[in-house]
């Protein structure tokens, strides 16, 4: 009962404050201000979880399915409020495909599941740290094209930063965290299952990031050859295809 009445105060605070954006912010669509709020989910959760990994503890990597503290619930809660305000606005609004869809149904679901089992909630904190770090940049790059300045070097050293760092927290940390996960005796098994479930979506994005890098890349590479060929020093400076 308590933990309801906790993600319903949370649910109705990310609602009001995305009312209170689109009143003050009319001029732009309910996607940006959408984003707006999903960049301050971000960051706190990143600033909260950071915390409570590398001060408050304990350290997720050796002692995964650990009793759940207080902070670590506060954290999920905030967050599981977020994530079913964000479920319900992607759905209403179909911006967003399958995928993201199935991440965000996975992460409430472990977050619910870690509450309710009032353990691992230091895993949890882990993933949820390591899924929101890239967030920020990811909102940067949308806000970089409704505002005309993606193509430029600002959005190449925002994609760069991007991929980056989604393979270091993702799939390199994050591996790492699964495999102690897995050979630890203390987790459930279902945790353990959910811990899968999330690696898996997270190669599903790489894969999607890897094409997207690939294509890019190519892109960059043609337009940079063609400049040099017809010598036009202003053109490799802008960096922007014609």
């Amino acid at each position: 009962m308590l933990l309801a009445v906790s993600t319903g105060i949370c649910l109705a605070g990310w609602v009001s404050l995305y009312a209170l954006l689109c009143h003050a912010n009319s001029s732009h669509g309910y996607e940006w201000n959408c984003r707006l709020v999903t960049l301050f989910h971000g960051i706190l959760a990143v600033c909260i979880t950071a915390y409570i990994g590398y001060v408050d503890g304990p350290w997720p990597f050796t002692h995964p399915g650990t009793r759940n503290t207080p902070l670590q619930i506060t954290a999920l809660v905030i967050s599981l409020g977020y994530f079913l305000f964000d479920m319900a606005w992607c759905v209403y609004f179909r911006t967003e495909g399958l995928v993201m869809l199935a991440h965000h149904t996975v992460s409430m679901l472990g977050i619910l599941l870690t509450l309710s089992l009032e353990e691992s909630g230091i895993e949890s904190c882990a993933v949820l740290f390591g899924s929101e770090v890239t967030n920020p940049l990811l909102q940067a790059r949308w806000f970089l094209r409704q505002t005309g300045r993606y193509d430029s070097r600002l959005g190449d050293l925002v994609d760069v930063l991007f991929v980056l760092l989604f393979v270091t927290m993702r799939i390199v940390v994050g591996g790492n965290m699964l495999y102690c996960e897995l050979i630890s005796p203390r987790p459930k098994f279902v945790i353990k299952c959910g811990g899968v479930a999330m690696y898996l979506l997270s190669w599903v994005f790489m894969v999607d990031i890897g094409r997207f890098a690939i294509r890019k890349s190519r892109a960059k590479y043609k337009h940079w050859m063609s400049c040099r060929h017809r010598g036009d020093e202003a053109c490799l400076q802008n960096g922007k295809a014609d």
